[in-house]
């Protein structure tokens, strides 16, 4: 079976040496330019091309007629994406016969669209949803759902450790639905809702959004700390002369100690090297900070019980 690969990351380009390996043909390989965090690029796809001697294209809007000038024939069965940075089409799906298949990183039908594992550590989901879909054209991640995995977290999960999993998992998956097509081409695990009310729109989140409120509560402020977290910038507060800090380890804690404060002090250094902080409801143990360049232990900067954070 031809398969075209359409998308950027390092976890498509994993897929395709992965769908290779198995004795699937890459026809061409479509990419556009990589995002900061991304470990790989539009180099790392051309190599890859290059190495198969098959067609490729670095183009951020793909069309028809550009797909067209790639491969003359009908005969590439389906195509695997995976964050192509434009929308893809009706008329470029239609060229597949069994579709394009694309991974999204959020429990559909509901957690749709952009930054889905960050909003859900956020929102204090107990799980995140991995999904390969059949893709509809011009549409956001619709379509039916070929296979599904769900991953347990809690107010501790890091988002990293999520994109470790994707990493993992997802070309696995995507092997695994292109040979379950090849001998049920019709098949479909679950046909997803129309009814948007069912679905949560996730909008992208930029660096600033990891701006810390320290008059949030203190799970509020732990779960953003891990969901800015790598590969992301981190989250992050200013010091009374609007030096950065950010906050890269963080958890709740409870002493049980009634107290009067200002959300932002810090009000207890442990032996660990952890240091305590108020917020507008409980506090936080930090643990690891970075700090005027300098990334430690969160007590090698601060020793009074006098400083804010702001």
């Amino acid at each position: 079976m031809k398969v075209a690969l359409i998308g950027r990351t390092k976890v498509l380009l994993d897929t395709g040496k992965l769908l290779q390996s198995k004795g699937f043909e890459i026809a061409y390989i479509i990419t556009s330019k990589e995002a900061p965090e991304y470990e790989v690029g539009s180099d790392d796809f051309k190599a890859f091309a290059d190495e198969l001697n098959c067609p490729f294209l670095h183009d951020p809007a793909i069309s028809k007629d550009k797909i067209l000038k790639l491969s003359t024939s009908n005969d590439v069965a389906i195509a695997i994406s995976i964050n192509y940075s434009g929308v893809i089409s009706k008329e470029v799906t239609d060229l597949f016969p069994l579709g394009i298949l694309n991974a999204h990183g959020g429990d559909l039908p509901r957690y749709r669209g952009n930054a889905c594992q960050a909003w859900a550590i956020i929102n204090g989901e107990k799980e995140i949803g991995l999904c390969i879909h059949r893709m509809i054209g011009d549409e956001l991640d619709s379509g039916d759902i070929l296979l599904k995995k769900l991953y347990p977290i809690d107010i501790d999960t890091r988002v990293g450790e999520v994109y470790q999993w994707f990493e993992k998992d997802i070309p696995r998956m995507f092997l695994k639905v292109a040979e379950k097509l090849k001998v049920e081409p019709q098949f479909v695990l679950e046909a997803q809702s129309k009814n948007s009310l069912m679905a949560l729109r996730c909008y992208p989140r930029r660096p600033e959004d990891g701006k810390i409120d320290w008059h949030a509560s203190a799970e509020e402020i732990v779960r953003l700390v891990n969901a800015s977290s790598e590969p992301f910038e981190g989250a992050f507060c200013l010091d009374k002369e609007d030096a950065v800090l950010r906050i890269w380890r963080a958890a709740v804690f409870d002493d049980q100690e009634n107290w009067c404060g200002i959300p932002g002090q810090i009000v207890q250094y442990l032996e660990s090297g952890e240091i305590v902080l108020l917020t507008g409801q409980g506090k936080i143990k930090v643990s690891e900070i970075e700090y005027k360049g300098t990334r430690s232990v969160a007590d090698t900067f601060f020793k009074s019980l006098r400083v804010r954070f702001y």
